[in-house]
């Protein structure tokens, strides 16, 4: 599983330009498509999601283009039903395009097969199936009943003008069926059973609807009537919001790190509920201003808990449950049912990776009661194929802490460009780093280590990432001068640090790593640019506070150009070779002091001559010459460093 290493980070400032809104986008196509007339969509929404929709109406027969490498759009409206009458759909995730497809298909005349990945499987859709068949939609299940994929037949529209759909599963079936009744050419009247959820999404599809020229009647949130004789015109042109939901990952930034974090895009004029996220914040303790087109959030002081109802805003109360890991005291999130049946039950997913990270957490149907830890702990954190938990997790990191976020890609869902937006308005924790970087045998990784204990700093042996994928490549047979595998093997190591042992794929290595065959595979490995690329981000999630001390070629030049100190430590070559000769022998291997001191001086010269990261010392690095020091007195001399630069003195 591919993955994607966070650094702790201290502060969150600047400002965000956010991506155009999923629910908007998706439905302004829908419309667009079943329109009379031709519409341009400025600002649409670069995602799975949208991909998922546009490639599903090409299928059925709209024609659209985009402009240049512009986010705008020209659909050209096919004035009613769909004209292609037979096809298969394939929607991936895709909630916000599976049912409002479902319900426009069941109306328009034709033979139609919508399938999704195997979690669109598992979402319910029966109350929404239900509700078309009362209006004499041919709906059938392929699977499980009440779930996807379905199979659509050309409708037998009865007589009846009212039909009834339960509203505490998902605001989408109200959606799909507001979206599609103008189709039937009468006028339809829809009523929700029980209580509506997610009601701002609803006057999302009302504000849309609006504006294609399609009036509903209202009696509150129990029932809509689309009068008979009316359908969609293009509105000419529209714009897309930006997205309400992926604001709340930076506001949240902001309160938790400080700030001020503006977003712009989305503001007081906004037709988004999810804009409403801003004022749980503010609850918590968050300074938010607000203009019609822009959100900022900061903060002066520890947030609060809060004990909340989020029915109104279920996909942005996730980050709020994150927002909780900074609060003082528990947070409560009520009235969160729908969770359970979104791209994951996420309400599982956010107790399970929650405590991950130290939290306590309790769970029931429709709440999470999040009481955060004293201390967040660094945490490997599942995704779940669903967009939402890789955003809410990255927010960790403003705790000082590291995170892996598995299968990272999953934001291609809505956000696409969300890591590197993150990292925009974000400070890496001000964690010391000293680098020690010298020859093979030079005792640098000894003196690394000792130094680490010394300061109780972490300790990264960067040669043992590289010895590691040496070792992975001879136990999977791969040849050392395949890059792109080898690449991939760096990438996707499982290992462990524990004390002085490490751990390969759950078996301990730690002597197999120090023989001279893995030393100079390591060494090969390490001069191929795209292994070195891979394991950049694993050796920066080593720094964490209080501080890291660590060994390697490059590590004061690339993976910490500001590290506070920077050692090249050496030794003669012939010392050098002593100093090996005396471990192996004290670990019982057999060794030949001619031998090695012949192999030390070739590494050296290929280490020199190589073109990625050569052994040479860095013009800001403190040379250390060793021949003629204790161990003792090498570590004495770096801690000294160290204490000068701390002192203001100078290194």
């Amino acid at each position: 599983m591919e993955f994607l290493d966070l650094s702790p980070l201290i502060r969150a400032r600047g400002s965000i330009q956010l991506p155009g809104s999923k629910s908007i986008s998706n439905r302004i196509l829908l419309l667009s498509a079943l329109a009379q007339g031709t519409t341009e969509v400025k600002s649409l929404l670069d995602s799975d999601d949208t991909r998922v929709m546009l490639d599903a109406l090409a299928r059925l027969g709209v024609n659209w283009t985009r402009q240049g490498d512009t986010q705008d759009y020209v659909v050209q409206g096919v004035g009613g039903a769909f004209p292609v009458k037979q096809a298969e759909l394939s929607l991936g995730n895709a909630g916000t395009a599976f049912r409002s497809l479902t319900a426009a298909l069941a109306l328009s005349g034709g033979d139609y097969t919508l399938s999704g990945v195997a979690r669109m499987h598992e979402r319910p859709i029966g109350d929404l199936v239900d509700a078309l068949r009362q209006l004499g939609a041919r709906i059938e299940y392929l699977g499980n009943a009440g779930f996807p994929p379905l199979k659509i037949a050309p409708a037998h529209l009865t007589e009846t003008h009212e039909v009834a759909v339960r509203g505490n599963v998902s605001s989408q079936f109200l959606t799909g069926l507001l979206l599609a009744a103008p189709l039937t050419g009468k006028s339809i009247t829809i009523r929700v059973i029980g209580e509506l959820i997610s009601r701002p999404y609803i006057e999302i599809t009302l504000n849309l609807m609006r504006r294609y020229g399609v009036e509903v009647q209202r009696d509150g949130w129990q029932a809509f009537t689309v009068p008979a004789g009316q359908a969609y015109r293009s509105p000419g042109t529209i714009y897309v919001e930006g997205d309400a939901s992926s604001a709340s990952y930076f506001l949240a930034a902001g309160a938790i790190g400080g700030g001020p974090v503006r977003v712009e895009g989305v503001g007081s004029a906004s037709i988004q509920g999810d804009i409403r996220f801003a004022e749980a914040l503010q609850q918590m303790g968050a300074d938010i201003t607000m203009g019609e087109n822009w959100v900022e959030a900061s903060s002066r002081g520890r947030l609060h808990g809060i004990d909340a109802d989020f029915n109104h805003i279920p996909d942005a109360a996730m980050t709020i449950a994150v927002v909780a890991l900074f609060a003082q005291g528990p947070t409560t999130l009520r009235n969160i049912g729908s969770w359970r049946v979104k791209e994951t039950d996420r309400i599982y997913a956010m107790a399970t990776e929650l405590r991950k990270v130290g939290a306590v957490v309790e769970e029931g149907a429709d709440y999470l009661r999040v009481t955060p830890p004293v201390q967040l702990q660094p945490a490997t954190i599942d995704t779940y194929d669903d967009h939402r938990m890789a955003m809410c997790f990255s927010l960790v990191t403003l705790g000082g802490v590291a995170m892996r976020i598995n299968d990272p890609k999953c934001v291609n869902k809505t956000y696409p460009g969300y890591f590197d937006a993150f990292a925009s308005i974000t400070r890496r924790a001000d964690i010391p780093v000293i680098a020690i970087d010298g020859p093979s045998a030079s005792g640098k990784g000894t003196v690394a280590a000792l130094v680490a204990q010394a300061l109780g700093f972490h300790y990264l042996d960067s040669g043992a990432l590289y010895r590691l994928t040496a070792l992975a490549a001879q136990k999977h047979a791969i040849a050392l001068d395949d890059e792109a595998a080898l690449a991939q093997l760096a990438r996707n190591l499982n290992v462990r640090f524990e004390g002085n042992e490490i751990w390969l794929d759950d078996e301990r290595v730690s002597d197999e790593l120090r023989t001279e065959i893995i030393g100079n595979g390591a060494s090969k490995v390490a001069a191929l640019p795209a292994v070195r690329s891979a394991l950049l981000e694993r050796q920066r999630a080593f720094r964490q506070a209080p501080g890291l001390v660590t060994d390697g070629r490059d590590m004061g030049s690339v993976v910490f150009p500001d590290a506070a100190v920077k050692i090249f430590l050496t030794a003669s070559a012939e010392e050098r070779a002593q100093r090996r000769y005396k471990q192996l022998m004290e670990k019982g291997f057999s060794a030949n002091l001619t031998n090695l001191l012949e192999e030390l001086r070739e590494r050296d010269a290929r280490d020199a001559a190589r073109s990625i990261a050569p052994l040479k010392q860095g013009a800001d690095a403190t040379l250390l010459e060793t021949t003629h020091l204790t161990i003792d007195q090498a570590v004495a001399s770096v801690l000294a460093s160290y204490q000068a630069r701390q002192s203001g003195q100078g290194v």
